[in-house]
């Protein structure tokens, strides 16, 4: 169960500190336990991730797993709120230059994009309208990020949200499910993390001024660019790649040298955890699966060895353990996507789904009146009053 926050008191100490750590609401969709991790209305993200996503997508929506029938009601509205996506919606995604910016950049470009063409101003139908057109939304951004003007390849209304991505972007047969697997995997593993991380906590602060579903989650997604957030599994990858080696001696090399000069360890630490995180072993487990031979695989295997009892011995480190960043850029370039950097749109279009459900439960809180704008308080600092001479 999540800790007691009951009791609190605001001491000089939590002030500049990011709000690290201060409660300023609850959060029905998920929590983090610091020793198993993180939850989904209650359940364990390992209970869940062989799930379809859409059931997954449910339960956060609505408090509970779906019935038959009501996953087949649920999918159904997606396919048609998917394939009702307005014509044009994306064309600002084409007037873009190749190769520029971020792909978040283009994430966000392109979600502000689908509001401009229709926000309906209901909650739910706006969330239901971006979560069913991400697929498409993501396949555009790296098809015209990448130079290729060709036409999508139509949706198949008996596909997936992820397998609908995966089919757009040309993947078939074997290799078409291997990447499905991964993409999935990764999916529900990022779809929600509490109410506090940086990025939905940003959505949600957008959107308790009334502000749209689409401006919110595309505040949300600028949020996670950033390399301390949403990065990491790009910038982890990166690391591994440096490292290049999964001998043990020579990580143990590297990885002092790395601290001697400051330099940040990827993969490993939690804001929250004070253990490993579950979702790095189920990633790793997945990769003993789908890629047990990969060298970058391998590279993460060993440092998952290693690391922990180097960074244990630095007393201001309260958890040197993976997270699930250490092994998730490998899988995404074990299967094919190659360009770390396209690595944090997955995290963004995961995490779709589980900000619009917040913003959803704050919007319905307090007897339908929703939750106040959000204005936290800021003290004065070497301000005393002055007056004009």
């Amino acid at each position: 169960m999540p800790e007691d926050d009951s009791l609190f008191t605001i001491t000089e100490a939590h002030l500049d500190s990011g709000m690290r750590g201060i409660p300023v609401g609850t959060c029905r969709t998920s929590f983090v336990d610091p020793i198993k991790g993180v939850h989904y209305v209650g359940y364990p993200v390992e209970d869940l991730v062989n799930l379809e996503e859409e059931d997954v997508i449910y339960l956060l929506m609505n408090k509970r797993l779906p019935t038959e029938d009501e996953s087949k009601t649920f999918r159904d509205e997606l396919v048609r709120r998917g394939e009702n996506i307005p014509t044009g919606a994306l064309r600002v995604l084409e007037s873009l230059t190749p190769g520029s910016g971020h792909p978040m950049d283009w994430l966000s470009i392109g979600i502000m994009a689908l509001g401009t063409a229709e926000t309906t101003g209901d909650t739910r139908g706006d969330a239901m309208n971006l979560i069913a057109r991400m697929p498409e939304l993501m396949a555009r951004i790296f098809r015209l990020r990448n130079g290729k003007q060709e036409r999508l390849r139509p949706r198949k209304p008996e596909l997936g949200l992820v397998e609908n991505f995966v089919h757009m972007m040309g993947y078939e047969g074997e290799r078409a499910e291997r990447v499905a697997r991964v993409l999935r995997f990764f999916f529900i593993l990022h779809m929600d993390h509490g109410g506090g991380n940086l990025c939905t906590f940003s959505g949600k602060a957008v959107a308790s001024g009334w502000a749209s579903i689409y401006s919110s989650l595309a505040s949300a997604m600028n949020a996670l660019s950033g390399p301390l957030h949403g990065r990491a599994n790009q910038a982890c990858l990166e690391f591994v790649q440096r490292i290049g080696t999964s001998d043990h001696d020579e990580i143990e090399a590297f990885v002092r040298e790395e601290l001697d000069n400051r330099r940040p360890i990827y993969g490993f630490g939690h804001g929250v955890l004070r253990a490993e995180d579950p979702r790095a072993r189920l990633l790793i487990e997945l990769g003993e699966e789908v890629c047990p031979e990969d060298a970058n695989f391998l590279i993460v295997k060993a440092l998952r060895e290693v690391i922990p009892p180097i960074l244990g011995e630095i007393p201001k480190i309260s958890n040197p353990h993976a997270n699930v960043d250490l092994a998730s850029g490998s899988l995404l370039h074990s299967v094919g996507f190659r360009l770390p950097e396209y690595y944090t749109t997955f995290f963004g279009w995961a995490r779709v789904a589980g900000i619009c459900a917040q913003i959803m439960d704050e919007r319905n809180s307090r007897d339908g009146r929703g939750t106040p704008i959000y204005r936290p308080k800021y003290i004065p600092r070497n301000q005393p009053p002055r007056r004009l001479a």
